[in-house]
């Protein structure tokens, strides 16, 4: 992880130190605003944003790194939070709206950061909730973008497709005209045979009689 592009001199340095003090955190980016969280106590704060202390009441799934170009999800998992991460998630839209996750270190055990790098970065895609007596459990799955690589796209290289991408582009207003033209392409040919009209091979439309030299 060393070698791991974009990683600043914070980072590095701890990575070789005896003694670290590792962190993790999530910002979860809804419409209205955005819920950030660590996995210490009390607050901390990161890049100006204040990220509430969950500890052991949120829990991250292993994140994979490949070599492939594939998309890897993530599963976080909040127990026993307080009203407001559950008005959220029963309130707010979560689909498709940013999540992140971070590692860091702290500065010699206090609550300040020393550097943090980002593991992963991706779209929120499912949030079930499990209410019990003991409070509600939240389970929120995210995956990264490449996971739209998989998946079939519905645009074609249409006049529709691209006027509803681009209203006012008329880049592909004549495309549908291409679908059966014959183009002759190449200079007027004396040679017997063929069957061609002025010596178009074929009788089709030769393309520098339409269009011009």
């Amino acid at each position: 992880m060393a070698t791991r592009q974009g990683l600043d001199s914070n980072i590095t340095n701890r990575l070789g130190a005896d003694h670290q003090e590792i962190f993790f955190a999530v910002k979860a980016e809804f419409d209205t605003s955005t819920i950030a969280l660590w996995s210490g106590l009390e607050d901390l704060t990161i890049d100006g944003l204040a990220y509430t202390g969950a500890g052991a009441l949120m829990t991250i799934s292993d994140v994979e790194e490949s070599t492939e170009l594939k998309s890897s999800g993530i599963t976080i998992v909040i127990t026993g939070m307080d009203s407001t991460i559950l008005t959220y998630a029963l309130e707010e839209h979560y689909q498709n709206r940013p999540l992140t996750v971070m590692m860091g270190y702290t500065m010699g055990g206090a609550n300040e950061s020393a550097g943090t790098l980002i593991l992963f970065k991706g779209r929120m895609t499912t949030l079930s909730i499990n209410d019990t007596p003991e409070g509600a459990t939240i389970t929120l799955d995210a995956e990264n973008r490449l996971v739209d690589l998989s998946r079939p796209s519905h645009y074609r290289y249409t006049k529709e497709s691209q006027n509803y991408l681009y209203p006012n582009d008329v880049g592909l207003n004549r495309v549908s005209l291409l679908q059966d033209k014959e183009i002759v392409w190449g200079k007027k040919s004396d040679a017997v045979g063929g069957g061609g009209n002025n010596g178009n091979n074929g009788g089709g439309t030769n393309y520098l009689d339409e269009y011009g030299r």
